[in-house]
């Protein structure tokens, strides 16, 4: 691994890869063998950045970044869905070119930044591949849409992107769209639109995974009455431990898991946030750090601990995370529950703030009794299932 110059700053700032809670050889040994995906990468926000570099180390206190090659290195990451994300524009012609154009955008750097480390990271479109770029020691790079809102009303689009490699797509984000209403936002539609029904029938006939993140309740039954294979929540958590929007009851995770789906476990919507002009102010300038010089380097970063020491971003620890995951374990099973942390939207956690920290939720399960093989399922087993159900469920041409 190795620090781009660009970073340079003094080292009292920079932490040590391992540096965090202490993790045994047993542990992470056990963990660097297992396969290990996240469903929820929204890292490729960063792969447009100027002089951003996905291969070298950086550190979140500097930047807001969590994900890049050696962080993944050090934390046993292999890969994940990689996520073409568009946030909600109006619902006019012009707004569908917009993001259409947009979305494909970020496929194109999605592939550029593939083709840039060959020796690293390999694109992945069937369940087998998983396993065999495993093998290679590369990492694993699967694509999603989260937002189907640049489709527009031509649902021929779900197959350009599909033939892109994208694997798993969920309808609607953070506003309602075209094809359905969001769970943060005021009903429109009571669930899937009529257009929102064909878009859960072309997912099935192309055998993508359906992603219920960001739907409202009703829309979630739908998608689960309707499509023919099981769905995941591919960045969700339990609303009985904090009741957000964005969170699910009970019933419903029961409901998902009868029906073979899957809880991947956010690490956003367990607590509040701080999300004032203050805290904006300092994100903002986290993500021009590449452009700032070596002084205003170290008054950002002296600021911002200034204000974490006054009113931290968020107060959610790795504790509060593991109550989430064995509230959802107890809840639904092993077979129906992975991560989907949301890193770089929004996620991570006092104590689990990028990926490098992985290794602390494998030495936990197993210290909490979990097998390997049942954690093997948490990491990545369980979603390979549900895309192996699409891909045979996929209607042939």
């Amino acid at each position: 691994m190795r620090l781009s110059p660009l970073f340079a700053i003094p080292l009292l700032f920079a932490a040590p890869a391992f540096a965090h809670d202490p993790v045994s050889p047993a542990d992470r040994l056990a963990h660097e063998e297992m396969l290990v995906l996240d469903t929820h990468l929204d890292t490729p926000v960063n792969f447009e950045r100027p002089g951003w570099d996905f291969s070298d180390w950086h550190e979140y206190d500097w930047d807001v970044t969590q994900t890049d090659i050696p962080r993944m290195q050090a934390g046993g990451l292999d890969g994940g869905f990689f996520v073409i994300f568009t946030s909600q524009g109006p619902l006019t012609p012009e707004g569908y070119i917009k993001a259409r154009d947009g979305a494909l955008q970020r496929g194109r750097a999605i592939q550029r930044v593939v083709h840039q480390n060959p020796d690293k990271l390999a694109f992945a479109t069937k369940a087998d591949d998983a396993e065999r770029i495993h093998k290679t020691g590369k990492h694993i790079v699967y694509q999603s849409i989260e937002n189907s809102y640049p489709l527009g009303e031509d649902l021929s689009l779900l197959k350009t992107f599909y033939d892109m490699g994208v694997r798993m797509a969920g309808p609607v984000h953070s506003k309602n769209n075209q094809f359905a209403d969001s769970t943060t936002d005021t009903a429109r539609w009571n669930g899937l639109s009529p257009l929102g029904r064909e878009w859960v029938k072309e997912m099935n006939r192309l055998g993508m995974v359906i992603d219920g993140s960001h739907s409202s309740d009703a829309t979630f039954d739908q998608l689960l009455a309707l499509s023919k294979t099981p769905i995941i929540l591919s960045h969700s958590g339990p609303k009985a431990l904090f009741s957000h929007p964005r969170n699910i009851d009970d019933e419903r995770l029961r409901r998902l898991a009868k029906a073979g789906g899957v809880l991947q476990l956010n690490t956003l919507f367990l607590v509040g946030h701080d999300n004032s002009p203050e805290r904006s102010a300092i994100v903002d300038r986290q993500e021009n750090w590449l452009e700032l010089s070596p002084a205003e380097r170290r008054k950002l970063v002296a600021d911002k601990a200034a204000l974490d020491a006054q009113r931290p971003y968020t107060v959610g620890d790795f504790e509060l995370f593991m109550k989430s995951m064995l509230h959802s374990i107890r809840l639904m099973g092993v077979d129906h529950v992975g991560l989907g942390a949301d890193w770089d939207g929004g996620g991570g956690m006092q104590g689990l703030k990028d990926v490098s920290f992985l290794p602390k939720i494998t030495a936990r399960l197993r210290r909490e009794g979990f097998s390997d093989i049942d954690i093997q399922k948490i990491w990545s087993g369980n979603v390979l299932r549900l895309l192996r159900q699409a891909e045979r469920s996929a209607e042939r041409p």
